[in-house]
């Protein structure tokens, strides 16, 4: 009879495995996309215009394909007790890959269908595992979240909210998938921390995968996430937020939030930025944080690099955004009072970082600005000096 400490022996071992073949699945699937571009570049390829737009060469923006074939073959040859986990989740986040791989081929979806979509994702994983937020810390809501309808709306506005605010921060190489890492890990050591095994498991198996497409992507970006990876990893991390609390009620509702906060925070205030500066919150600009962090930083101290270089240097400030507040989520996962001023202080120090690098960045706008008229002086100087009159 196998003891206790050998059988979970063998579990880790087998997850060490399918982390390890889930990894090179996604990561051989992303090398092949990049070598078979010119076959599918004329339907793959991402614009290189654009007020978002920092890449110089076209790029292909199907990576979420890679993630999620690595995904459904991690899946397959998981252990069943992690299947009971995982195939539900995977399964439901079809609608959300779904939509947003289709606005990857076709630039045709509008944000609004992509939105429902994930939110339907939410509804449709609620259908499969019953799942659903009961708690937020916020008694007259909880109170209202008692009434399941609600519960299942709010809970798949929510997980909708977090997956396009993933596709928000997807502006450069490595950042949004980067993100999600450090949000699923901080999830994985959470939920390991409460005894939830599996949940554990399960955070760092995606995050292995999600490593096989990184390598690729980061930092040269030879092949970029696109709307469908971005609304599958923002619907994983976002409903594995939702089944930690559910399935470990010390936990506080506030730690996942933390652990999303960085998506969270950079979306809440780009709608309200926009709304201020009467426009509509869905218009694209060049405000954003990881925008500004590029013009303001990697624009002028990293000059010497080339362009995917200097694009990829600035995931690393922003994943810095991203670490403070998941650290704070594992620190004090089941401390309610002392997760609220840490939610405050992590958007504070978002805020104060934005307000950094925007006024760095208009310094260096109004400096290129002063240049430029300077030439442009000279130029009409010199076309207005008479020609010198030949004898």
């Amino acid at each position: 009879m196998l003891s206790y400490s050998s059988v979970i022996v063998d579990r880790l071992e087998t997850h060490f495995i399918v982390s390890e073949v889930g990894l090179t699945v996604s990561l051989v699937f992303s090398l092949v996309l990049v070598a078979t571009t010119r076959w599918h570049g004329r339907f793959t390829l991402d614009a290189t215009r654009g007020v978002q737009k920092f890449h110089s060469a076209p790029t292909p923006r199907i990576g979420g394909l890679a993630i999620i074939f690595g995904l459904f073959v991690a899946c397959a040859l998981s252990s069943d007790a992690q299947q009971d986990l995982f195939a539900p989740l995977l399964l439901a986040s079809l609608p959300a890959f779904l939509f947003g791989i289709a606005e990857d081929l076709t630039r045709r979806v509008s944000i609004g269908a992509r939105l429902l979509a994930t939110m339907a994702s939410g509804v449709l994983c609620w259908a499969l595992t019953d799942v659903h937020i009961l708690e937020t810390g916020l008694d007259p809501l909880d109170a209202a979240l008692a009434w399941l309808p609600l519960s299942v709306l709010f809970t798949a506005f929510a997980v909708g909210g977090v997956a396009n605010a993933v596709n928000i921060i997807d502006g450069f190489n490595g950042l949004a998938s980067g993100t999600v890492v450090i949000g699923l890990v901080a999830l994985g050591f959470i939920a390991d921390g409460c005894g939830d095994a599996e949940l554990a498991r399960l955070c760092f198996l995606i995050c292995a995968v999600t490593a096989g497409f990184f390598l690729v992507n980061f930092p040269f970006g030879k092949l970029f996430l696109g709307d469908g990876g971005a609304y599958l990893l923002g619907f994983l991390l976002s409903w594995l937020s939702v089944m930690l609390v559910y399935r470990n009620p010390d936990i506080s509702p506030w730690a996942p939030l933390l652990a999303c906060a960085y998506p969270v925070f950079e979306t809440v205030f780009t709608i309200a930025r926009r709304l201020w500066c009467r426009r509509h919150p869905g218009q694209p600009d060049s405000c954003h944080l990881h925008s500004l962090v590029k013009i303001a930083i990697t624009g002028r101290y990293f000059r010497a690099f080339s362009a995917p270089l200097r694009n990829a240097f600035v995931s690393p400030f922003c994943w810095a955004i991203a670490a403070v507040p998941a650290w704070l989520a594992v620190r004090f996962a089941d401390n309610s009072p002392a997760l609220l001023p840490a939610t405050l202080a992590s958007f504070a120090l978002y805020l104060g970082f934005y307000w950094y690098v925007a006024h760095a960045a208009r310094a260096r706008r109004r400096r290129a600005m002063r240049s430029q008229a300077r030439v442009a002086a000279s130029i009409a100087a010199l076309a207005a000096e008479p020609e010198p009159v030949q004898s």
